[in-house]
């Protein structure tokens, strides 16, 4: 069937694939339960009477404010069943952030998950900053009949109850809604300052995510019932877009949080097939596996290591013997292949025991049948890619922007390029310039540059911020460095915006950098600094966990954390491992290696320091730490 907008989809696989389950989620912290597709459309319909029914329509702008849930999903499609968009943010949101958000697009109709949102935005609504502001829809608990002056409050099951009560006298009101949408309708006004300052409103259509629903398939392999895992916050566009796809392809959306031991019980008990995530949830996984077996040490410790140097082995030959190595010079597959035979060959066994003996328990650990994992929202650290590949799990790494709805390329399933994030969908193009605009040749780094049917409208309001990103003839400026391999694969090296320039001129991209100091198992992060300088620094979070084992290893005398990180044995610990793995030894240049480095007590905080996206917002992090970045310059 033919479908146009998001809700027309809906509609669809209702009709398909009505019995197949398309929520799962537990309930009152109880089991997993799940709801079909066809239960889901007409709680969508409930819904979406519901707010019809105090004011929302074709064109309005309604706030939602909450994490990933069943009714995040139900609250997103019912809106889009209307005509109207909607203006989403996490649940991390400060007021402040809430009032400029709901406020420009002025939200007469905002839904909150909890009490803790609907304080905030009663807060910021009784200074006056919400005047559009008339209608606030409550997902957990009671709500006052009028929490502001002017302002009504309603329960969602009330919203769900009185559009079942209105269903009832016009059965097909929201279908003949859902049937008037358009393609170029706008689905969402995404408000992202990701971690550059002021926020912008990305306006996306249907027809953004639609491109993307269709062509993601044709590079990860689903089936209907598979089941995702889904951890992210659903406000950004990388979650949603797994949503989307999830629905046209009439698989599962299990809910689970980011947190270790939630999400791996979780994964243990659904047997999930796959799971979208961001670059530092795999890292905590593998970091946490590594903590683990280092506890438990001797010949089971070494053993380990064996096999993950054998498994890295064969996976780089096997890559050869396939002719996924990528290319930014010319190589030659067949030559590849010959080297690679022999070797290959000889490990297999050994990569075989490994796999009995120690690959199949991470495995299990991800519930037994776990296809793949998609890796977007960030550059997937090497280490981290590599040891996953050494493991057989297999990570496909995508790229993308909210500006771009968000994906713009992703590792094929069956044909995985490691160090790129793939081939751009079709109908994507991109182009790689120097800064004076300049398109190179393959091979080499520029600023990439790419048009397709999934970049944005523009930013909601302003016309020269737009216009700064986004030409005449429909080409966006990323503010990504990258380079295209000679079949066409995309690697990403950094961020134009965040390049280091030190004050002999030397041009520095921070995070390579910062990826190799969190190899460190004593390093959680690394963020770079020196613009103007002479040489380099770094701030550095260290991993509590393994500094306080170290510590008590060694006999070293603390009382709190503070304490710790104030001891010499810490900081030559510290010391040791910068020098070791940023070092010409390691292949970076002279003025690529870090001179001095701060240990701060804490890891930054989304919403604070990280974005939601867990990206560093270097911006915070200059300014909140500016003394300490100050006197390492000193």
């Amino acid at each position: 069937m033919d479908y146009s907008t998001i809700p027309q989809l809906l509609r669809n696989m209702a009709t398909e694939h009505g019995d197949v389950a398309a929520q799962m989620s537990r309930q009152n912290g109880g089991a997993f339960a799940s709801r079909s597709y066809r239960a889901l459309y007409d709680d969508v319909q409930a819904v979406a009477a519901g707010l019809q029914g105090i004011g929302v329509a074709r064109g309005s702008h309604v706030g939602l404010v909450s994490e990933n849930r069943e009714e995040w999903f139900v609250s997103d499609l019912a809106i889009l069943s209307l005509g109207a968009a909607d203006v989403p943010r996490g649940n991390d949101s400060t007021a402040e952030e809430l009032a400029f958000i709901l406020g420009l697009p002025e939200c007469a109709v905002t839904i909150v998950e909890n009490q803790a949102q609907l304080e905030k935005v009663v807060g910021i609504a009784r200074e006056g900053r919400l005047p559009a502001l008339r209608h606030l829809i409550l997902m957990e608990g009671e709500i006052a009949p009028e929490p502001v002056t002017g302002v009504a409050g309603h329960t969602f099951s009330a919203i769900r109850a009185a559009g079942t009560r209105a269903l009832e006298s016009d059965g097909g009101a929201i279908e003949r809604e859902i049937e008037a949408g358009n393609a170029d309708d706008t689905a969402t006004i995404i408000f992202t300052s990701g971690t550059t300052g002021e926020p912008k409103g990305v306006m996306l259509t249907h027809e953004n995510f639609l491109y993307q629903v269709r062509q993601v398939p044709t590079r990860i392999e689903l089936e209907p019932g598979d089941i995702w895992l889904c951890v992210l916050p659903v406000w950004h566009s990388f979650e949603r877009i797994v949503q989307y796809i999830a629905l046209g392809s009439a698989t599962t959306l299990a809910y689970s949080k980011p947190i270790g031991k939630v999400m791996l019980a979780d994964m243990a008990e659904i047997r999930p097939k796959w799971m979208a995530s961001v670059p530092r949830i795999w890292e905590a996984v593998r970091a946490g596996i590594y903590r683990n077996i280092k506890a438990q040490g001797g010949a089971k410790e070494v053993l380990f290591t064996f096999f993950v140097a054998v498994g890295g082995a064969h996976k780089r030959l096997s890559d050869m013997l396939r002719g996924l190595v990528p290319d930014f010079s010319r190589r030659s597959r067949a030559l590849d292949a010959v080297v690679a035979f022999l070797p290959w060959l000889l490990l297999s066994p050994l990569k075989a025991l490994g796999n009995a003996l120690v690959f199949g328990k991470i495995k299990a650990r991800l519930g037994g049948r776990f296809v793949a994992g998609v890796s977007g929202g960030g550059a997937l650290p090497p280490p981290v890619d590599a040891f996953f590949g050494s493991a057989g799990v297999l990570l496909l790494e995508g790229y993308g922007l909210t500006e771009t709805a968000p994906v713009l390329a992703v590792r094929h399933q069956r044909r995985p390029v490691p160090g790129t994030v793939g081939e751009m969908l079709d109908r994507t193009e991109c182009s790689i310039r120097d800064e004076d605009g300049r398109e190179l040749p393959r091979g080499e780094m520029g600023v990439i540059h790419v048009r397709g049917p999934q970049v944005m409208q523009g930013y909601y309001q302003r016309p020269e911020m737009t216009a700064a990103v986004l030409d005449a003839d429909g080409w966006l400026n990323t503010g990504d460095l990258g380079m295209l391999t000679h079949r066409g694969e995309l690697k990403i090296t950094g961020r134009a915006k965040d390049t280091i320039v030190l004050l002999g001129g030397e041009n520095i991209e921070p995070l390579p950098i910062e990826q190799k100091l969190q190899e460190s198992e004593y390093i959680e992060r690394a963020v770079v600094v020196g613009q103007d300088q002479k040489y380099l620094a770094a701030l550095i979070c260290p991993s509590v966990d393994a500094i306080t084992a170290y510590a008590d290893e060694n006999h070293v005398p603390y009382m709190e954390t503070e304490d710790l990180l104030e001891q010499e044995a810490i900081r030559e610990l510290i010391d040791g491992e910068v020098g070791s793995l940023v070092s010409r030894r390691t292949g970076f240049k002279g003025f690529e290696l870090i001179y001095r480095n701060a240990l701060i007590p804490d890891d930054f905080e989304v919403g604070r320091e990280l974005s939601a996206k867990q990206e560093v917002k270097r911006h915070v992090v200059s300014e909140r730490y500016r003394r300490v970045i100050e006197e390492l310059f000193a």
